[in-house]
């Protein structure tokens, strides 16, 4: 079912020539670059670049182009404006406790804010594919949101779990997508996974210091 297209990254914008440029580690075909689960990662992927209060343009195109997108790819102060909004729409849905609660997140989002659900081929340029926003031509921000509502949905169907999560790190915000199966992913990377255990071990250790004498704890240098 997470092999599904999901709706595509083309509009009037110039975003229909990075249908012919495959993302890197995924190889040419079309199916397995635009799949539902390369999209729900390139949604994480800009939600975590869009967090910023001024997101760097560069920065967001630079994600853009991870994920397929071919150059030119120029955007705007007002389109980035626009995509952080649509991004802040989608953070809930990722920061959901649980199953009932994402759906209800998602219900709420394709009822407000995409169009019905329709078929495009972009002219012929592609693979019929389905689309939730109102046309081939929408602007970034409308683009972002209907077509991560896409992926994420159909990700919370197959999976009957929450699609994404966010980082439980507290030095951290990033959003990422769960896997598929096995025991649940707490952290966006192994580098706050080892912050946090290290964090975590520290703690430990300072309540375990035995007291001296006096009957008070040991200084924080006293063990180096």
């Amino acid at each position: 079912m997470a092999s599904l297209p999901a709706e595509d990254s083309s509009s009037a914008r110039g975003r229909s020539a990075a249908y012919g440029r495959p993302v890197e580690g995924t190889g040419g075909d079309w199916s397995t670059r635009h799949s539902v689960s390369a999209t729900a990662q390139r949604t994480a992927a800009l939600i975590n670049a869009l967090a910023d209060d001024r997101p760097d343009p560069a920065a967001v195109a630079d994600v853009l182009r991870a994920y397929g997108e071919a150059d030119p790819v120029e955007l705007t102060t007002a389109e980035v404006a626009g995509m952080r909004a649509a991004a802040e729409l989608l953070r809930p849905v990722f920061a959901a406790e649980d199953t009932d609660t994402a759906a209800a997140v998602l219900n709420r989002l394709l009822l407000e804010h995409t169009g019905p659900l329709r078929l495009s081929s972009h002219g012929g340029g592609t693979p019929w594919h389905p689309h939730l926003d109102r046309d081939d031509d929408a602007p970034w921000d409308a683009w972002l949101l209907a077509s991560s509502c896409m992926a994420l949905t159909v990700l919370l169907w197959d999976r009957q779990r929450p699609p994404g999560r966010v980082c439980a790190s507290t030095a951290c915000r990033n959003v990422f997508v769960s896997q598929g199966s096995g025991p649940e992913r707490r952290y966006c990377s192994r580098r706050c996974a080892t912050r946090e255990r290290v964090a975590a071990h520290r703690r430990l250790r300072s309540t375990e210091r035995p007291a001296d004498g006096n009957g008070r704890s040991p200084g924080p240098g006293a063990d180096r």
